[in-house]
């Protein structure tokens, strides 16, 4: 399902799912949505995040992306807000568990990979970190912008940098138990949130490919910005569990 870009103008005017995506960034959380609405089939369309348009906090509540909206209903940009409306609006494939108790685990798994404190938020604030301190990451004039927005501090720094490679090492640990299982899903036997939500974030530690991900290459090297410890911990089944998610569930080129 090809994304459907329009102006912001013409989204306000439209019924239906309109999401604010961040545009030529593989966001992780912008990407997990696409991701969400591909996997269920729901129709929709995307406006590109434009900092300077008043139009779009009045209408969006907030200058970040993702932002859906659905209709006349008040804006979501949470991710577990978002996988929800999904979930009403498409509920088979459900991409939660139908067992109580593997829905939870689902649910807990996903906010540690994308909600505050999660691998790809600590992730952001490495990337910061490193932009302020001039070994690479984000451009600096972006660190300081992003740093003031997500509370980057010394002290953050260091807990963040701790927390990838701790989550990255049990998020690797818990697919090598699966696959002993016979199972290539985070949970249980069949796709869930969990896996389109790792999938996404590991842009955030090595993009794809330029044929699949057309990114300008500063953009590359800041996402490909990784220490040793963080190196270490970036175990390859991470990747391989990235790469069979986009060839067989998710879409691809990416439509940024």
């Amino acid at each position: 399902m090809t994304v459907q870009y329009v102006d912001l103008e013409d989204a306000v005017n439209r019924d239906g799912l309109r999401m604010v995506v961040v545009g030529n960034v593989p966001s992780p959380w912008g990407e997990a949505a696409k991701g969400i609405l591909h996997i269920k089939g729901i129709d929709w369309v995307a406006v590109r995040l434009d900092y300077e348009n008043p139009l779009l906090k009045t209408w969006a509540g907030r200058r970040s992306g993702p932002v859906a909206i659905y209709n006349n209903e008040p804006p979501r940009h949470a991710w577990a807000d978002i996988l929800m409306l999904a979930e009403r609006l498409a509920p088979t494939p459900s991409l939660l568990p139908a067992d109580p108790e593997e829905r939870a685990l689902a649910f807990g798994l996903a906010h540690e990979l994308s909600g505050e404190g999660g691998l790809g938020w600590c992730r952001r604030l490495q990337m910061i970190d490193a932009g302020l301190n001039g070994k690479g990451g984000f451009p600096e004039a972006v660190a300081k912008y992003l740093g003031r927005k997500y509370g980057h501090s010394p002290d953050a720094a260091d807990h963040a940098s701790r927390r990838v490679a701790d989550l990255l090492r049990m998020f690797a640990a818990r697919l090598h138990r699966q696959h002993q299982d016979g199972c290539q899903y985070y949970v249980g036997d069949a796709v869930t949130v969990v896996d389109v939500y790792s999938a996404t974030v590991m842009a955030l530690f090595d993009p794809l490919p330029d044929v699949q991900c057309n990114i300008d290459a500063r953009t590359r090297r800041t996402f490909e910005t990784r220490d040793e410890t963080t190196t270490a911990a970036l175990d390859p089944v991470l990747i391989q569990h990235r790469d069979m998610m986009f060839r067989d569930i998710l879409e691809l080129p990416l439509s940024l």
